[in-house]
């Protein structure tokens, strides 16, 4: 990749803040991105500064960490979980509105267009859109380490110790379907096609449910845990963290069990820390812990520079929803912004 000029200088720029970052989200519309702090701050990107970051916009949300930051189920805006027992909305503009506080951390929060979800110990609540209006509690054996909707946002699934529960947002009786398995899980993803549901594990494996018959699917061999995980647009592949390559479980031919993965954007010795999925082109963004992050095609080796290292440990990825504009952040505090809408 020597001699090629990173995607960060040809088309992006960036900024420094005083604080790791915790957390990146974009917009429903596309038109602003989020990135929240472990001092409780967001600062909100709209595309149209995109490349003036002193034109980024500073709010100051909660009081301690940004445990969560996703989009809200309006066109615009977003939703954050933190540390000062609050669930926050969080408007375009920088308004921002309190929809909750407990006695405990918000820790896991996510949305479809007309419903919210969060989590609190044990409890995963679920709103309607509004945010104002509790439509259920639902409640699980230990406390909720991970929360997923599938694509038509008609059921949600909770992970916590010793496997994974799911449950149908609209069913008037609360039928969990119990998809165990023992250990800790700590974060999901699921199949755009809702065929698998996969959760991340304490030790360094993945575990994985069929959910057409709940056959179980385990995926191991990583020298690290892996912290993060997302399928691809059409769910051929789920890519991961936890090597020093991203590495792609195959979800198509009767994958992933009893095929290799494979890797992509491998850099001997250092470990990937965040990968993100493009929206709508077969590549996938990886970050790395030397502040490295690549864009790699799925179906070829071509490797795209964004930014090398020097910037800390990644810790943040997001794209707009049409894939034009990719946000990152790193625990040393470093944001970077980029408009991929002519890289071809």
């Amino acid at each position: 990749m020597s001699g090629i000029v990173e995607l960060l200088v040809s088309r992006g720029a960036e900024r420094r803040v005083d604080a790791p970052i915790s957390a990146v989200a974009c917009s429903r519309d596309g038109q602003t991105f989020a990135v929240g702090t472990v001092e409780g701050e967001i600062y909100l990107i709209s595309v149209a500064v995109l490349r003036q970051p002193e034109a980024w916009h500073r709010v100051e949300a909660h009081d301690g960490a940004v445990l969560s930051l996703v989009a809200d189920t309006g066109s615009g805006g977003f939703l954050s979980g933190g540390e000062d027992n609050r669930l926050v909305r969080t408007a375009a503009d920088g308004a921002t509105t309190e929809l909750h506080k407990g006695r405990r951390w918000v820790e896991h929060v996510t949305s479809t267009s007309t419903t919210i979800a969060f989590s609190v110990g044990k409890q995963l609540e679920l709103r309607d859109a509004s945010g104002e209006k509790t439509l259920k509690v639902l409640d699980h054996p230990s406390s909720v380490t991970g929360i997923v909707f599938d694509a038509k946002g008609k059921r949600v699934a909770a992970s916590h110790y010793n496997g994974v529960s799911m449950w149908y947002v609209q069913a008037k009786v609360d039928n969990v379907r119990p998809l165990e398995w023992k250990g800790s899980h700590i974060g999901l993803a699921i199949h755009p096609g809702g065929e698998a549901l996969v959760s991340s594990m304490q030790e360094n494996d993945l575990h994985g449910w069929r959910l057409s018959d709940g056959h179980n699917m385990r995926m191991s061999g990583y020298p690290r845990q892996v912290a993060s995980m997302d399928f691809t647009r059409n769910g051929r592949w789920l890519a991961t963290s936890g090597a020093d390559s991203v590495v792609m479980w195959p979800f198509f031919g009767g994958g992933p069990m009893g095929k290799p993965p494979s890797e992509l954007a491998r850099l001997p010795g250092v470990f990937c820390s965040r990968v993100k999925a493009h929206p709508k082109h077969d590549m996938v963004a990886a970050g790395f812990e030397d502040g490295t992050v690549l864009l790699a095609d799925t179906g070829s080796e071509r490797v795209l520079p964004v930014c090398m290292e020097g910037r800390g440990k990644i810790s943040g990825l997001a794209f707009s929803p049409q894939g034009g504009y990719m946000v990152f952040g790193t625990e040393d505090g470093a944001i970077g912004a980029i408009d991929l809408s002519s890289t071809g």
